[in-house]
């Protein structure tokens, strides 16, 4: 060591370190924002809120119609819960089919396609057969099948265009013929019309709006060009309007858009109005379940069209925020798995499963808030209808198979660890298996087939 000219050793001075930074304040909504998107970003997100969310509107759905249905029932000297019991026997067959069809392969579902496509004209076709269909509210859509049970064949026309829809198109892409627009419009849409125009002999323009919905839904993923849409609409417009204009009672529930009074002109809205009453006097949190006060005959259909208004009056906002929240969920989880799967069949029909309860949803409520006319359509799993409950159950189910069909769920599944007891080798030891990691799991999907995981 060198020293200094006074014979001493020099000083050595501390090095300067950089003043250590401050750690970032934590932002709880960025911090919960992450949570969720990851939670979101997981394989089984979808087949979960799918799962849970239709039956969540499935059992509020079974108490708001024993409660908003006891009053009718009575007034037809009907016992209290006898709507009620009929809508749990027709929730617990639609449980079986969905169950059903969540097990069942992709394959299997596109063998049903034509059955219930011939099934549902041929059934459709019989409603206009006298002695066999029957009217119900001014409708010929329906057929009697003894004492008070009946069936509408219209809703089962729903699901049968979506499957067979979305297996010709699924046939024609894997033949790269979408690309020619006769190919993309025949035999989709005069099949399309051939159903409409049953539906509409009994004067269903409710169903007919839903199917046309559908029907633009799988067009739309087809990749049809716009000028295609806008040919298809225009023709559907058109007749739509000639349709409308020809009918009184059709004129009539245009005119009551946004109506405030019973009487608006020459249009008596009286529906429309009450079920503006029963929202305005639910408040944030209801009057509470059971006492409503529009049920008691003031409000017609309380427990079928207009049930999202006794929701209204007796849950509150709280409630209806609930139910519409409940619906996106299910919207949204069903475009999700539409938009990462591989298989075109799954994508076109879990696209129009989709399309047809959204917007199913959307028409109810908007004729029940007073933006929409009112079209006559249920409420999606929970309006009282078993026609109606079994088909759209069978739907779910679909949703449910194509969302466990997906490789990064399939991975997770096979990942999960028996609950009872554990697997054991061939000496009788028990296996030691490594803690389940999402990461991994989607480094081997992604190593067998991608999946358009992120």
């Amino acid at each position: 060591m060198s020293s200094s000219r006074t014979g001493r050793p020099p000083v050595q001075r501390a090095v300067r370190r950089p003043p250590a930074r401050r750690p970032a304040r934590d932002n709880p909504v960025l911090r919960a924002y992450t949570r969720a998107r990851k939670a979101w970003d997981r394989p089984l997100t979808a087949y979960y809120v799918i799962l849970g969310g239709s039956l969540l509107i499935t059992v509020l759905g079974l108490v708001m119609v024993y409660s908003a249905s006891q009053i009718t029932a009575l007034q037809m000297s009907l016992p209290g819960s006898f709507f009620f019991r009929k809508q749990f026997l027709a929730a617990s067959i639609g449980a079986v089919l969905l169950l059903v069809a969540s097990r069942m392969p992709v394959k299997l579902h596109r063998a049903l396609a034509y059955p219930i496509l011939a099934g549902a004209v041929f059934m459709m076709a019989l409603v206009q057969v006298p002695g066999i269909g029957m009217a119900v509210n001014g409708n010929q859509n329906w057929i009697s099948l003894g004492g008070s049970f009946q069936i509408q064949p219209s809703e089962f026309g729903k699901l049968a265009l979506v499957l067979w829809g979305a297996d010709l198109l699924a046939r024609k892409q894997d033949r790269k013929l979408l690309t020619q627009w006769k190919h993309m419009l025949v035999p989709l849409v005069p099949v399309a019309f051939m159903l409409l125009g049953l539906i509409m002999l009994g004067g269903d323009m409710g169903t007919a709006i839903i199917l046309t919905a559908i029907l633009f839904g799988l067009l739309w993923l087809a990749g049809a060009p716009t000028r295609l849409f806008v040919g298809v609409l225009s023709i559907a417009a058109a007749i739509g309007f000639l349709l409308i204009k020809t009918s009184p009672n059709r004129m009539a529930r245009l005119a009551c858009i946004g109506a405030t009074e019973p009487k608006s002109g020459a249009a008596d809205c009286w529906q429309a109005v009450h079920g503006i009453y029963a929202l305005a006097s639910g408040g944030i949190f209801g009057s509470g379940l059971g006492a409503s006060v529009e049920k008691w005959g003031q409000l017609p259909e309380a427990h079928t069209d207009f049930i999202f208004a006794v929701t209204g009056e007796e849950l509150g906002l709280a409630g209806t925020l609930s139910v519409l929240a409940l619906f996106a969920a299910l919207g949204y989880a069903g475009i999700r798995v539409a938009g990462r799967t591989e298989d075109p069949f799954v994508r076109y029909a879990a696209g129009g499963v989709t399309t047809w309860i959204t917007a199913q949803a959307v028409i109810n409520i908007g004729a029940v808030l007073g933006l929409l006319p009112i079209a006559g359509v249920p409420l999606p799993l929970f309006s009282y209808g078993g026609s109606a409950l079994l088909p759209t159950m069978f739907a779910i189910g679909l949703l449910i198979a194509f969302a466990r069909d997906d490789p990064a769920a399939r991975a997770a599944l096979a990942l999960r660890q028996p609950r009872f007891g554990r697997k054991r080798g061939a000496g009788g030891s028990a296996v030691k298996r490594e803690p389940r990691r999402w990461n991994t799991m989607r480094r081997r999907a992604s190593a067998a087939r991608p999946s358009g995981e992120r």
